[in-house]
């Protein structure tokens, strides 16, 4: 029996159920977060200059976490593997933030604010770990604007809000379209001044390759320079991972190109569970592939359906015409037609979604770009793009008032595409952006293994099956400047259970070990394909099987399409160089053997939720109308795995969604 006919059920063993202990049980929901902060332990400013905390990434997350617990006292060792904090991807975000601030007067709130992110996950995410978002979601706006983050600001002085898909309040808080640019130099501002100050040492072109654990307790992480190739490793009393999602795995996303998994997996590996790795976020607004030798694709902010209409060609012989020739009731505005509560603004999967089926009828727009049909195997011509037009917005506010609040991503787009926005329509299609899955973590933000963290987009916990539009800069401030710093002093306190780990302990030797062990099998084995030819076929398996829409028999083949390709990477790969180098083939081979294995992870966990929720969407599982379905009465749960060994079949542990606050409903934004 080949690997594809396998039942589903082979490619998994189901362990014991898990729940969050951490969260205080049995209070109104708006009454946890503070009880929490009042019970934990808290630790002197005395001690807290006698205890290390190692913090891996430089982001939103990160930088703000390393800035806070260094003003709070205590020794930070913080780490990326760019060359300064500056170059973390959290700078790539553009559209905005949110924050429950009612500023607009149009009945927003804390709980307004809770309801959309859990609803806009498709009722699939933690409902106190998205309560307590929302609730410190206002002290993030002020500390930021106490940082001089320069917001917009309306006529008056007041500053100015937008609105994003899946809401209809205007709680975005935006800088033109470089949010995230400026609240990473606001986080980068607080960052090196305790770097000045001494309690932070920043360790940049530093990539974390293992975990250390004694023990079963998290110790300390082994790091690779990547200007020298020197293999080393760091100890201290608590491990905190900001290190971004895992999008690359597609080969082509949104993502910087150094994006990866591997400090999440490297955890994984010695016991962390990994959270919904299937859930991975389809953004809608992205400029379309171009071409079959491109590695990086453009998002153009969510804020352009603020004002821009997305359509297509009612007809398909109208595709190849120029847009400004097709007269206004040849026009399909599909999501006004489709969804007219909310017309644009709609969730991105569901934009995503709409775009994608709009293509499939042969009524997309732009060249025509080879694909392999996932079902036949068989190359096809498709046109993959969508109208986002401008053309009213001018007309209503003047080609100025478009410019003061797009001017950058109109730019942007002009440079990439040589087509002038102002005056053609955009062109854009949906690409992998964001993964709402990743390491699992509790209320406090701890992870499977004791002392080991996780926040912001490289932890599971805020999203569910689909994060909204201008929540994910949100989570990352919130974990490390409010929730990180008042929930890791309880696990720090216990001051007995954290003797202090030599270097030359033989768990610390024995995780260098593993390390160098693995960099050598990889210079070894001199074979003929590159790197980024195994990656790229990655990424096409992952597209075709695992991205906008899954089957069981496609994941089926997906999974054993992977397994072969590992195969053929750890017998076939040529990595040149050496490791006592600057050697970014060896960097981009490393964090590839761990896409590989997350690649068959994403789709197991895939195959197992026979369900459609979010932007996981099953074809056996759908409306009449072709909408997601889900089946709350089988999948309400968190997929925990567990990692069981190499040739092992991962253990699934599934943690019960209990809603307390809010009701269980089908989505509708009709």
């Amino acid at each position: 029996m080949t690997e594809t006919l396998l039942n589903a059920a082979d490619y998994w063993t189901v362990g014991e159920e898990i729940e969050d202990t951490k969260a205080p049980k049995d209070l109104p929901i708006d009454k946890i977060w503070s009880e929490r902060k009042f019970t934990a332990k808290l630790v002197n400013p005395a001690n807290r200059r006698k205890l290390k905390v190692i913090i891996v990434g430089t982001g939103l997350a990160g930088g703000a976490a390393a800035a806070t617990l260094g003003e709070a006292g205590y020794q930070v060792e913080n780490f990326c593997y760019q060359d300064s904090p500056r170059r973390a991807h959290s700078i790539a975000a553009q559209g905005g933030i949110n924050a429950a601030k009612n500023y607009r007067n149009d009945n927003d709130s804390t709980y307004r604010l809770f309801y959309d992110t859990v609803k806009g996950g498709d009722y699939r995410a933690r409902e106190t770990n998205v309560y307590r978002l929302a609730e410190v979601s206002a002290n993030i706006i002020d500390q930021c604007v106490a940082q001089g983050v320069p917001f917009a600001r309306e006529y008056g002085g007041l500053l100015d809000t937008r609105s994003f898909g899946g809401v209809q309040v205007q709680r975005t808080f935006y800088a033109r379209g470089q949010t995230g640019q400026q609240l990473l130099i606001g986080a980068y501002q607080a960052l090196e001044r305790q770097v000045a100050a001494g309690t932070v040492k920043m360790h940049t072109r530093h990539e974390m390759i293992e975990l250390i654990t004694v023990d079963g307790v998290a110790k300390g992480i082994v790091t690779r320079d990547m200007v020298t190739g020197k293999i080393e490793a760091w100890t201290g009393d608590a491990v905190v991972l900001a290190t971004g999602g895992y999008g690359n795995v597609f080969f082509l996303s949104t993502n910087a190109m150094g994006c990866n998994v591997t400090a999440g997996w490297r955890a994984h590996r010695k016991g962390a569970y990994f959270g919904n790795p299937c859930y991975t976020q389809i953004h809608p607004t992205c400029i379309p592939v171009h071409g079959e030798t491109q590695s990086k694709l453009t998002l153009m902010s969510e804020s352009l359906r603020n004002d821009g209409r997305i359509w297509v060609p009612k007809r398909a012989e109208d595709c190849d015409k120029d847009p400004r020739q097709i007269p206004e009731e040849d026009r399909d505005y599909y999501l006004e037609r489709i969804y007219p509560a909310f017309g644009n603004l709609v969730p991105r999967d569901i934009a995503s979604r709409q775009a994608k089926n709009m293509c499939d009828e042969g009524r997309g727009v732009g060249p025509a770009v080879k694909e392999v049909d996932p079902v036949t195997g068989k190359e096809r011509m498709v046109r993959r793009g969508v109208y986002l037009d401008f053309s009213d917005a001018i007309n209503r506010m003047g080609a100025k008032a478009v410019e003061a609040k797009y001017g950058n991503l109109f730019d942007m787009y002009k440079q990439i595409t040589a087509d002038d926005p102002y005056k053609v329509p955009m062109r854009i299609y949906p690409a992998v952006h964001y993964t709402m899955g990743g390491v699992w973590v509790d209320y406090d933000l701890m992870t499977s293994i004791e002392g080991l963290y996780c926040t912001g987009e490289a932890n599971f916990s805020d999203h569910g099956a689909n994060r909204l539009g201008a929540s994910a800069l949100m989570q990352g401030l919130s974990d490390g400047y409010f929730v990180l710093p008042n929930t890791i002093n309880d696990y720090l306190a216990d001051a007995a259970q954290h003797a202090h780990v030599e270097l030359d302990h033989p768990a610390v030797q024995e995780a260098v070990k593993s390390a160098t062990d693995r960099i050598n099998t990889l210079l070894s084995i001199n074979g003929t394909r590159t790197v980024d030819s195994i990656h790229k076929e990655l990424g096409n398996i992952m597209w075709e099987y695992c991205g906008m829409e899954r089957t069981e028999e496609g994941l089926k083949t997906a999974i054993h399409k992977i397994r072969s390709l590992r195969d053929e990477f750890w017998s076939n790969v040529k990595v040149t160089g050496v490791n006592e180098d600057f050697n970014q083939t060896l960097e981009r081979a490393g964090r590839l053997a761990d896409f590989l294995e997350l690649g068959e992870l994403m789709c197991i966990d895939a195959l197992h939720r026979r369900e459609s929720c979010g932007g996981h969407f099953r074809a056996e599982s759908q409306t009449e109308e072709g909408e997601a379905l889900r089946h709350d009465d089988q999948y309400a749960y968190v997929a925990a795995w567990e990692w069981a060994g190499e040739g092992n079949k991962p253990i699934l542990h599934k943690e019960p969604l209990v809603y307390k606050a809010i009701e269980l409903k089908q989505r509708s934004y009709k």
